[in-house]
């Protein structure tokens, strides 16, 4: 029977900061939490914080690697990469691609379900790309955009039947409607994103099934935006119907790039953390220096470059995905956006795995859940990281 006991730790529980604590693992999970003891042998934290481990529903790349590269080696470098940055549990996330390029990312997250040894584990699937509306696909490749029919849906979907498989869909894409609900009975979790759809069509898919936004306030549409087709009356769109039906979750990327200070605090207090969850949606090229990047799969997705600590497009005029780890958004989110610790870690850890229904198994650190821990010091740096009790190297 395999222990380890935390000592001197400041938890970083649900609902409070708990210090001078004591928390113990047994044989992968967490088996006891307690006023501090003096116990032999234990990992003394110094007073540090000892969070759960982060939970990631989007993200793309990191350490030079991307899903879409199609091969283990690149999940599992992603994997390692962001588990440094705190990241315990992901859903490797598509880009819009071809087809043998959709099938390959499916079938690569299907064999890697499970632990990634060291590095986060893969508890499900983000697929993400083909169900696009093609003028709001921002800085995806322009490849394979399809009309859901029963031969590529249940292709695409087979996976829900073994994990949490989440598939974005635009509600004005033709078959929109028909995708979520001959889909959702059967499991699979429905996102709205990468849409330039009206309130009245995102309303429609609430009542379909959908049930999450993806990155709130990017490529979707708003009233500006829809006011350049029809001049009155002003009409919402994806943004403002998030904001407005509790229904539906959402998630910010929350680098201090893609959203000022003042979006990430109207995000919270729109939301609340039991809503909102922090996503990186980064790519490749976290951990790796200035220069130019494949967005998607390496030699055929789209050219991006990594500048200022953000992705940009080759022109530098618009937005190319985060280059940042979840650590870096947790700072954000509660250093320059002013949300209490404890709430924007459960944004990052709690909120996430209630997302993708795994709630009872991540998230929190509770008695019997796995043990996913993230020390951080009170600079909310990354000092260590665990995976189901074991150390992660190379912080």
């Amino acid at each position: 029977m395999a222990v380890t006991v935390f000592s001197n730790a400041t938890l970083v529980l649900p609902d409070r900061v708990w210090p001078g604590a004591t928390l113990a693992v047994t044989d992968g999970r967490i088996s006891e939490i307690d006023q501090d003891l003096h116990v032999v042998d234990a990992v003394d934290l110094g007073g540090m914080y000892l969070a759960p481990g982060f939970v990631e529903l989007h993200v793309h790349g990191g350490a030079g690697a991307d899903f879409m590269d199609g091969t283990a080696e690149a999940f599992r470098t992603v994997c390692r990469c962001h588990a440094r940055h705190g990241t315990t549990s992901l859903t490797p996330t598509s880009t819009v691609a071809t087809g043998p390029q959709y099938d390959t990312f499916l079938k690569l997250c299907d064999e890697l379900y499970g632990d990634v040894p060291g590095g986060a584990r893969i508890v499900g699937s983000h697929f993400y790309g083909p169900y696009f509306a093609r003028p709001a696909r921002g800085c995806h490749p322009d490849q394979e955009f399809l009309v859901p029919n029963a031969d590529n849906a249940d292709r695409f979907t087979k996976l829900a039947a073994k994990m949490p498989l989440v598939v974005t869909v635009a509600p004005e894409i033709e078959n929109a409607e028909w995708l979520v609900r001959t889909y959702a009975p059967r499991g699979v979790k429905f996102n709205a994103g990468h849409s330039h759809g009206t309130f009245s069509q995102v309303e429609a898919a609430v009542s379909w099934g959908v049930k999450h936004v993806d990155h709130l306030f990017c490529a979707m549409s708003d009233r500006a935006r829809l006011r350049q087709t029809q001049a009155f009356p002003m009409r919402a769109g994806v943004l403002e119907a998030t904001l407005y039906f509790d229904q539906l979750t959402t998630e910010v990327i929350a680098d201090g790039k893609h959203l000022a200070p003042e979006l990430l605090r109207l995000a919270y207090k729109a939301k609340g953390a039991d809503r909102l969850a922090l996503v990186t949606d980064s790519m490749r090229a976290v951990d790796m220096p200035d220069g130019e990047y494949w967005f998607g799969a390496e030699g055929s997705g789209e050219r991006v470059r990594k500048k200022d600590g953000v992705g940009v497009t080759l022109d530098g005029t618009a937005l190319a995905s985060c280059v940042m780890g979840m650590d870096h958004c947790l700072r954000t989110m509660h250093f320059a956006a002013g949300v209490p610790l404890v709430e924007a870690v459960r944004m990052a850890s709690l909120t996430p795995a209630r997302i993708l229904g795994l709630e009872a198994e991540i998230g929190s650190l509770e008695v019997g859940k796995r043990a996913d821990l993230v020390v951080l010091d009170h600079e909310l740096n990354v000092r260590q990281v665990y995976v189901g009790g074991a150390p992660i190297g190379g912080i």
